[in-house]
């Protein structure tokens, strides 16, 4: 089976003074704190045993809040990153957890949303018993500012030539979103990365890695696809307003943890609704009774 990471760590430096003194990832999108939503995603592609890293002084709130998991059908373990020493350090700190096997890795302050996005994460992560698994598969999303993030550029029959870490001059307007797929090599690639300039095992090279072996697979997320990055007040801002547009027409929420684990039948009524019970002061409480109701 494939395992999640969510790699939860870095100071946040560019959306100081929010987080001086917490993790941007524990900080609210709208209406639940942002780590739920990485979280989801994994869930929703089929993912039941994730470990999330962050920093030695974050690890007991997101323990806190997010416990052992068993609350929403999941495993949920733990890992320290000391220093941000990249994207890349996290198939490394993940190695033990991994135990030879493939992953997905993504980040904690990215969130996805889209009607064709869990099939298409389903699909992906899936792994037919008894099959060989080879490769990875990263995603492009198209930007208008490309040069703020890694650049996928393709020839004209679509395969992927190179991924450059925020070109002067980008080749394409596609960035490579914070969610990757990994085989079982990933560790052992992390392993041979030289620190970048910045001082970061870069997930650009161990991605070029992939590539370079041709081993690589780049799914385009079509316009039905959002991707949302929030990592300065600005995005953090558009999020939180996307997202609480999108519930308010709906009346359906954006990668609801509790939900996304009930219509998975990985909880059953009893469960969701002691869930349930602690938040309904907020009205998120009565949106998961909600569902109660719907479901009979």
């Amino acid at each position: 089976m494939r395992k999640g990471i969510i790699l939860a760590g870095g100071t946040g430096s560019r959306l100081f003074p929010m987080t001086q003194v917490v993790s941007k990832q524990l900080l609210p999108v709208y209406d639940k704190p942002m780590i739920y939503y990485p979280i989801s995603t994994l869930m929703q592609a089929g993912i039941r045993d994730i470990l999330l890293i962050c920093r030695p002084a974050d690890l007991p709130l997101f323990r806190a809040l997010l416990q052992d998991g068993t609350q929403w059908g999941i495993s949920l373990q733990y890992a320290e990153q000391a220093q941000p020493n990249g994207l890349a350090e996290a198939l490394i700190i993940a190695e033990d957890f991994l135990d030879g096997g493939p992953s997905a890795l993504i980040l904690g302050d990215n969130l996805f949303h889209g009607d064709s996005l869990t099939p298409l994460l389903a699909q992906t992560c899936a792994i037919e018993p008894g099959a060989a698994l080879s490769g990875a598969t990263v995603f492009a999303y198209h930007v208008s500012n490309p040069q703020d993030y890694g650049v996928i550029s393709f020839d004209k029959s679509g395969r992927a030539l190179s991924i450059e870490e925020k070109p002067v001059k980008p080749q394409s307007k596609y960035a490579m979103p914070g969610l990757y797929f990994f085989d079982n090599r990933a560790s052992d690639f992390a392993k041979q990365i030289t620190p970048s300039g910045r001082g970061e095992l870069e997930i650009v090279d161990l991605v070029n890695m992939y590539l370079s072996s041709n081993a690589l697979n780049v799914n385009i997320l079509g316009r039905g696809t959002a991707w949302l990055d929030t990592g300065t007040p600005d995005a953090l801002a558009e999020a939180t307003q996307f997202i609480s547009a999108i519930e308010k027409r709906q009346g359906l929420k954006i990668n609801c943890p509790e939900e996304v684990a009930y219509r998975l039948g990985l909880i059953d009524d009893a469960q969701l609704r002691e869930l349930a019970k602690p938040l309904l002061n907020s009205g998120y409480g009565e949106y998961l009774l909600g569902l109660l109701q719907i479901s009979h």
